[in-house]
């Protein structure tokens, strides 16, 4: 091959492919451009939507690489690379990957709902799953609670995020339900006030909404009577165990009996 072919065959590339080439790498600082504005316009977006920062973080660069595999799969078909067999390979690689993962993308799923819809948030009291306790850590595909007795518990998302949540702490306040049983002898009026004092007396019981005392129940061996204050979340239990306390010294006190059961030994003479 003499050199007036090899410059004529240099020529036709330049003219053939050149026009293209020059277009695939316009396409691509274009891309590259269109893909950074995007990106942050949907930052702005996370963050007025107040997200989780971990989500936050996922999101952008999961659609950061899926913009990018787009322009590459454009770049390629400008230059005139077909890119059909391209498209295939990576829609089955997909379709095996998910296949290989449904639990773990379940989970991946569940985490995005959890940080998406916020029914919890690190630092909450929740029941799930069985298990109760405080919300350590919310990752993507696990959820961790830390238990009253210091364990962790380590919950998947997927079955968090499709069963029932009881969220304890998600509100300023809460209603404490107690119940005490007196004997049948006992007055009820009186049982009743000496209860309303245990409530209205304890300083961290609301006065707003008030709280109840009422009679509930006529049971075999007792007359039981519910008392609902409500107080401030963070002071649940301290109030909880005080009034307890407080209203068996107080029952004691007034001479008002709390029934147990008695074993009655009956001995025959034959």
């Amino acid at each position: 091959m003499d050199m007036q072919k090899i410059i004529d065959i240099g020529y036709d590339l330049i003219f053939i492919y050149g026009p293209k080439l020059l277009m695939a790498i316009v396409i691509w600082f274009i891309g590259l451009w269109i893909i950074k504005i995007a990106l942050k316009g949907v930052k702005r977006g996370l963050e007025k939507g107040n997200y989780d920062i971990s989500l936050k973080k996922f999101l952008v660069n999961l659609l950061n690489w899926m913009f990018k595999i787009v322009l590459i799969v454009v770049v390629l078909g400008t230059v005139g690379i077909e890119t059909t067999s391209f498209a295939a390979i990576l829609a089955a690689a997909g379709l095996a990957i998910g296949l290989s993962l449904q639990g773990s993308l379940a989970n991946f799923a569940g985490g995005i709902l959890i940080m998406i819809f916020k029914p919890f948030k690190v630092g909450d009291t929740i029941q799930a799953q069985g298990e109760f306790g405080t919300v350590k850590e919310i990752e993507i595909f696990t959820t961790k609670l830390k238990s009253p007795d210091n364990k962790e518990i380590i919950i998947p998302n997927g079955t968090l995020s499709n069963g029932n949540i009881t969220n304890y702490t998600s509100h300023e306040m809460r209603r404490i339900d107690l119940s005490f049983g007196v004997a049948y002898d006992s007055d009820i009026k009186q049982t009743k006030e000496l209860l309303m004092h245990q409530l209205t007396s304890h300083p961290k019981v609301l006065k707003e909404p008030e709280p109840v005392v009422s009679l509930n129940e006529l049971a075999d061996s007792s007359i039981n009577f519910i008392a609902r204050p409500w107080v401030k979340t963070d002071d649940y239990w301290n109030v909880y165990f005080d009034v307890m306390e407080s209203t068996k010294e107080a029952l004691d006190a007034a001479g008002i009996e709390i029934p147990y059961p008695h074993n009655v030994q009956i001995n025959k003479k034959v």
